[in-house]
């Protein structure tokens, strides 16, 4: 078993990790509550909390039912069937730390579109209304708190006993293993990849399949929807377009090609995502705002703006990189350095690191457009209740703290090159601030 090299110590593993496990589930349940029950009103929940205690919050935990567990498990089932039997263009990852080729289907795009035009299809038709994931929401989050921990378990003992292969390891830790993971690609037979499944076909799928799933809630209740409504959902949708569109390219991002599958981003995909992401939504549901076309429109344009620049740098780079640093960038050709490093098995590499265009910015620019897009579908909600935009708040942590997780990889990785480039590329997201 190869010594896997953590890249936090074990102290700030134990304590995110018990943060995690003790705070993320009940945070879920009191957005969810927040959100659907008190209005939107952090106060009211908290004014809710003083007045009953453990009892009152025990009170509004759903149980996870029977129609919760049915309809996560149709949906988990749809998507694996159809990320094992669509076709798609055969693509390979990056290489491994140990020298592995991961191989891939990409057939995102084609899933994405089967999936939304099922779940349309089928409310269309009146054969199932989408609102009843709505009504059944609190229930679903529930269900998906306890039902991803036993996955988590599951993809601990399988990691010990079947692993899929050689990038996998004990820390000798327990906590630290169930934690960060022990696979970087676990499989199931052959071509089931569990971490496309759980990062993009369960977690992002479900992102748009709940954005759709707030708007014909709304129209269902009020007979219309909002502008704002439509901005939010229109946004999201965008969004989440692209990142299938893109999806081939996610596969050689840190969450594929560094985190291994366990606990940290596992449970995140198919727990957080749902809920956290898809919360500016979920809010508007019951809090109609009327925007006015022109405003309504002005959203919605600088936040497809943003969403292209995000995805314009992430396709500079894989140019880029796909033609060895010889494509043009912004017209001209590009400024690089070449980078030497060696890898675990004392093989010596060479990599090309970017340093004009979008890249010439800042080190991570890509993160600039990404939180303001996230702000643009957000803001239709305007300013009455701040919840809304907690994950504007929570994805500009996660973002700059996996901006200074990479540059920490990057240094040891690249030394004196990564200095060269930290000195030709001074910034590290916002340019010429941070």
């Amino acid at each position: 078993m190869a010594e896997s090299k953590t890249v936090h110590s074990p102290l700030v593993t134990y304590a995110s990790m018990l943060s995690l496990l003790s705070l993320c589930p009940p945070f879920v349940i009191l957005l969810w509550y927040t959100m659907v029950h008190a209005d939107g009103s952090i106060s009211q929940t908290f004014d809710y909390l003083k007045q009953h205690g453990l009892q009152g919050f025990i009170d509004i935990w759903p149980r996870p039912t029977a129609t919760a567990w049915k309809l996560i498990a149709v949906y988990a089932a749809f998507e694996a069937a159809l990320q094992l039997l669509l076709p798609g263009k055969r693509v390979e990852g990056p290489i491994s730390p140990t020298g592995n080729r991961p191989i891939y289907k990409a057939n995102g795009m084609a899933a994405y579109f089967v999936t939304l035009a099922t779940y349309l299809g089928l409310w269309w038709f009146g054969i199932f209304n989408p609102s009843t994931v709505y009504d059944h929401l609190g229930e679903i989050y529930s269900a998906l708190i306890f039902g991803s921990l036993v996955f988590c378990v599951f993809l601990y003992i399988k990691g010990h006993l079947a692993p899929s292969s050689t990038d996998s390891g004990s820390s000798g830790n327990v906590i630290i293993d169930f934690y960060w993971g022990m696979e970087l690609y676990p499989r199931i037979g052959k071509n089931f990849d569990i971490k496309v499944f759980t990062n993009c076909r369960f977690g992002m799928m479900s992102w748009a399949v709940l954005a759709v799933t707030y708007c014909i809630k709304q129209y269902e209740a009020n007979g219309k929807v909002a502008d704002s409504m439509l901005a939010n959902t229109i946004l999201m949708l965008v969004y989440v377009t692209k990142f299938f569109w893109w999806e081939a390219g996610y596969w050689s991002t840190m969450d594929i090609a560094h985190d291994r599958a366990g606990f940290y981003i596992c449970w995140g995909c198919l727990v957080w995502v749902p809920s956290i992401y898809t919360s500016p939504g979920m809010y508007l549901v019951n809090h109609p705002v009327y925007l006015g076309t022109q405003l309504a429109l002005y959203i919605l344009v600088a936040g497809i703006l943003c969403i292209y620049v995000n995805y314009d740098c992430d396709r500079q780079r894989q140019e880029f990189r796909r033609t060895n640093g010889k494509a043009l960038v912004w017209g001209k050709a590009p400024s690089k350095i070449v980078a030497s490093y060696t890898t675990t098995s004392g093989e010596t590499k060479t990599s090309i690191l970017l340093t004009s265009g979008w890249w010439g910015l800042s080190r991570h620019f890509h993160y600039v457009p990404e939180i303001l897009a996230a702000f643009f579908w957000t803001v239709p909600a305007l300013f009455n209740h701040a919840l809304p935009y907690f994950y504007v708040a929570f994805l500009t942590i996660l973002l700059f703290d996996r901006a200074k997780r990479d540059d920490d990889r990057c240094r040891s990785k690249y030394g004196k090159y990564w200095k060269l480039y930290c000195e030709r590329v001074p910034y590290r997201i916002i340019p010429g601030i941070y």
